[in-house]
């Protein structure tokens, strides 16, 4: 008997740890385990003037995602992370919307 019961508690353990490699292999094809990505997987900066705005975008080489950090002078600062989604925000000290997509589009619009 109890070598039965060992037997079932290794398969239930050898099961748990397939599963959540299996769901953590999803999530970071899916880009939402940012954390786990390393720093030689993004690229460089790119970076541009919107309006007032100061713009600073890279991209994932391994996943969907992309960060953006913009800054109106050193007043506001916005970090986007679009990790597999869309992400937006608005300025606060100049209102303008942010949009960032997954593949490092960043668009700006003032209502």
């Amino acid at each position: 008997m109890p070598l039965n019961r060992h037997r079932a508690t290794a398969w239930s353990l050898g099961l748990l740890a397939v599963a959540v490699l299996a769901l953590t292999g999803l999530l970071f094809h899916q880009g939402r385990t940012p954390a786990l990505y390393p720093e030689r997987s993004w690229g460089p900066w790119r970076s541009e003037t919107m309006g007032v705005w100061s713009t600073h975008v890279r991209t994932n080489s391994w996943v969907h995602a992309a960060q953006a950090r913009i800054h109106y002078g050193k007043a506001e600062d916005i970090h986007l992370d679009a990790y597999g989604e869309t992400v937006r925000d608005t300025g606060r000290m100049s209102p303008t919307d942010f949009t960032l997509t997954p593949d490092g589009g960043l668009t700006a619009r003032q209502p």
